[in-house]
This record gives C-alpha cells, structure tokens and sequence, in this order.
C-alpha cells in the first residue's frame, strides 16, 4: 500500500463509518497520546522500566498503526500529501545528511 492509497484508505473510513473527522486540535491530542503509548512499550521492551500487568499485552505493532492513522487524518485534514511530504523530506535529508553520518566518530 501505498502512503497515497492509505491516505484515501483512512479518508473512505472516516467518511462511511467514522461520521466525521475530529478537529485538528483534537487529532494532535490524540497523536500526542498515541506516541505516549508507543514510548510506554519501548521504555519497558527496550529500556530500564519494567512491565506492569496493564502493559503485558500492548502491541508495539498495533500502537504505531495507531500513530500512522492519526497521522494520516491530520494530513488529510490540512491538505498535506505525504507521499509528496516524504519524498521532499527525503530529499532534504540526502543532501543535509550525505556525509554527515559518515563523518560522526560516534556512529563508527
């Protein structure tokens, strides 16, 4: 699937099931907190913090799908194209970073 695709995807759910999309203001509280659930499993999974009982059946997986779906409706609603978005910050990233990394003796 493309990000196109996904875009149209969500877009087609929120208008035939959804009613309508939340307010902008509304989606990026939501994303906020759906990154705060993403951080939760990796401080636990990959950090020093330990499970509790509420957190044994988080899925990491599930919990960036959630970010990517808000994500998603938030360019919808402004009128971002992500796949147009990504490819410019792509482009960016290659030539700000092109020798950036391979010279930082901390990566070595």
């Amino acid at each position: 699937m493309t990000l196109e695709e996904a875009q149209q995807q969500v877009d087609e759910w929120i208008r035939t099931t959804g009613v309508r999309y939340f307010s902008e203001l509304t989606n990026m509280a939501i994303l906020t907190e759906e990154v705060g659930e993403v951080a939760r499993i990796m401080s636990r999974k990959y950090g020093e913090q330990s499970f509790k009982a509420s957190d044994k059946d988080k899925d990491l997986a599930d919990e960036m799908a959630d970010v990517l779906w808000v994500l998603i409706c938030l360019a919808n609603q402004t009128g971002v194209n992500l796949t147009d978005a990504f490819q410019k910050n792509m482009e960016k990233k290659t030539l700000r970073d092109s020798d950036r990394h391979k010279k930082n003796k901390k990566l070595l």
